[in-house]
């Protein structure tokens, strides 16, 4: 069955929406980005986040130090990279903090060399920004193996996400500006695309992982 990842929350209103709509994982953003959430705030947030729904922290070339905090003193489990953070850097990583890596690949026209010391990839719209754009991509590119189980991300909605799990069958689908309204989580939208997800029939593919 694919996972959801609800990506991008900043305040008590959206943890309650997740608490009670059950995604797998939800995001909190601690690079430049509208959705940029202060440690303190996401340390406050994670402590009333359900316990069974994993917090990932996004980053884009932060230092080490930082992120390995964040992971000791519990306020994410897992990690994601969305900068130029190279295959030693994603090691040191994940020896420091023993939490799993996810390396967000930027899509545009063809899919670029792909990393295999990540636990995950994220494949999202190449953009100057690196992610967040709410533009899709073209998916045939990812037609072939990545070699990892990965997150799909890039202008996902209730419109579109039930098509790219059928096409695609990733690991996970990552929303954010596809479940918000004015900019803001909706908790109806959040609701409606968990439920779309979870109640969409599991068809085995070359890009699925347990």
């Amino acid at each position: 069955m694919t996972k959801v990842k609800i990506c991008g929350l900043s305040r008590v209103e959206d943890i309650i929406a997740v608490n009670s709509a059950k995604p797998d994982f939800i995001g909190f953003v601690f690079a430049p980005s509208r959705r940029r959430v202060e440690l303190k705030t996401a340390a406050m947030l994670k402590e009333r986040l359900d316990a069974q729904i994993k917090a990932v922290g996004v980053f884009v070339n932060e230092k080490e130090e930082i992120i390995a905090d964040l992971c000791r003193n519990g306020i994410i489990d897992m990690i994601q990279l969305h900068g130029d953070e190279d295959a030693e850097t994603v090691m040191r990583l994940k020896e420091l903090c023993g939490c799993p890596v996810i390396k967000a690949i930027g899509v545009g026209s063809e899919l670029p060399a792909l990393p295999d010391v990540p636990d995950y990839l994220l494949f999202d719209t190449l953009s100057e920004q690196r992610g967040g754009t709410g533009k899709t991509f073209d998916w045939s590119v990812l037609n072939r193996d990545s070699g990892l189980p990965y997150f799909l991300a890039g202008g996902l909605t209730l419109a579109n996400v039930t098509e790219a799990i059928t096409l695609l069958s990733p690991y996970c689908v990552d929303v954010s500006g596809g479940v918000e309204t004015d900019g803001l989580k909706d908790s109806e939208k959040i609701e409606e695309f968990v439920i779309l997800v979870k109640n969409h029939p599991y068809e085995a593919s070359v890009h699925s992982r347990s």
